[in-house]
């Protein structure tokens, strides 16, 4: 089926198995695969992943490497040393130097949120399929750029606003900093990638983190105003 890809659906026939806890990045890759031919399933964390893998045979696995419940990068590892072997694996982030521990993980690729245009999207998957499966011949790259939903984005920050309600321990701060920073560049917030970073930053050196966390609070709230409006 993968050398019967329809012309401009060059996917036609995969699979494709996301592995993201943002609804607003999940919506972008929802949206390639449906323009590239490929079907999608979706797990929001590592244990449903599992579960995925245990019930369906997909041929490309797209894993986030920021997950609520571990680190994506051991999911990698354990997707490529597993037989037989998902064709295709690839890292996902919204740190450009995620790369390296996806790659070191085993996977065949990476991909920088945010994910947007499509012939970077079938480029990573079709660049990395077994040779025996790739079409023959010339393929014309589309320069299309898709546009999630802003639904996606307000489940994301509402989400956010619900940890920072409950956010008294470490794990909490780790994973808002992580979530909220990979959100902040999906949606092509500097601002709010910014104050991001910044937390996770005064974080790990031990500062004071109140002065922080009142701020993205605040820009969060400011965000979901803005997004309800819409």
């Amino acid at each position: 089926m993968w050398r019967m890809a329809l012309p401009g659906r060059p996917l036609t026939g995969l699979t494709v198995l996301v592995v993201e806890d943002s609804r607003f990045a999940s919506e972008a890759v929802r949206l390639l695969c449906l323009r590239s031919g490929a079907r999608i399933r979706r797990a929001d964390c590592l244990r449903s992943a599992e579960r995925h893998l245990r019930t369906y045979r997909p041929a490309v696995v797209i894993v986030d490497l920021g997950l609520p419940d571990g680190d994506g990068a051991g999911l990698i590892r354990q997707i490529a040393s597993a037989e037989p072997r998902v064709p295709v694996v690839l890292g996902l982030s919204g740190d450009p130097d995620g790369r390296d521990a996806a790659m070191s993980a085993g996977a065949d690729g990476f991909l920088t949120k945010p994910v947007e245009s499509l012939a970077t999207f079938q480029q990573a998957i079709l660049s990395a399929l077994p040779p025996e499966a790739r079409s023959a011949g010339p393929r014309l790259l589309p320069d299309d750029v898709i546009q999630p939903d802003t639904s996606g984005l307000r489940d994301d920050l509402a989400h956010v606003a619900e940890i920072l309600s409950n956010a008294h321990d470490t794990a909490a701060i780790d994973y808002i900093a992580r979530f909220l920073a990979g959100v902040a560049r999906s949606a092509h917030d500097a601002a709010l990638e910014d104050a991001a970073t910044a937390l996770a930053r005064d974080h790990q050196a031990g500062h004071a983190l109140a002065s922080d966390l009142a701020r993205i609070s605040s820009m969060v709230q400011d965000r979901l105003a803005s997004v309800a409006e819409m």
